[in-house]
């Protein structure tokens, strides 16, 4: 009897499972119509042509656009200083408060470390047998 029971759950379920089958059948049908192409992740690249690959002739020393030391120096510290005027700079109260939170922060773990160590001492001492 037990049996017979259990079939019958098995066959329940695989009657459910296989509307839930057909409903996303049905789905992946809607989608075949549509003529976008399905992608599966990856990164994202346009298809060449002819006239992209007649642009991809090896480039002459020139075109490259090759610049000697002093010139990637320069144009290093040009970023650099171009960057540097994106930063949102704080103000004097926000600096000051920025700096006690780190201060109170450093003093707690310092503590807390502080603490553990001596613990630790003071068992590895009580262990061993070391004088106190």
């Amino acid at each position: 009897m037990a049996e017979k029971n259990r079939r019958d759950e098995d066959d329940n379920d695989r009657l459910e499972d296989e509307a839930i089958d057909d409903v996303v059948d049905d789905d992946a049908d809607d989608d075949e119509d549509e003529d976008e192409p399905v992608s599966r992740g990856g990164t994202a690249t346009r298809a060449r042509t002819k006239a992209d690959s007649a642009d991809s002739r090896p480039k002459t020393k020139t075109e490259t656009g090759r610049v000697g030391i002093f010139g990637r120096l320069a144009r290093f510290f040009r970023e650099v200083v171009a960057e540097l005027r994106k930063v949102i700079w704080p103000t004097r109260k926000e600096l000051l408060t920025y700096t006690a939170v780190v201060v109170v922060f450093v003093a707690v773990v310092l503590t807390i470390v502080a603490g553990l160590d001596y613990a630790f001492a003071r068992g590895v001492l009580w262990v061993f047998g070391g004088s106190s």
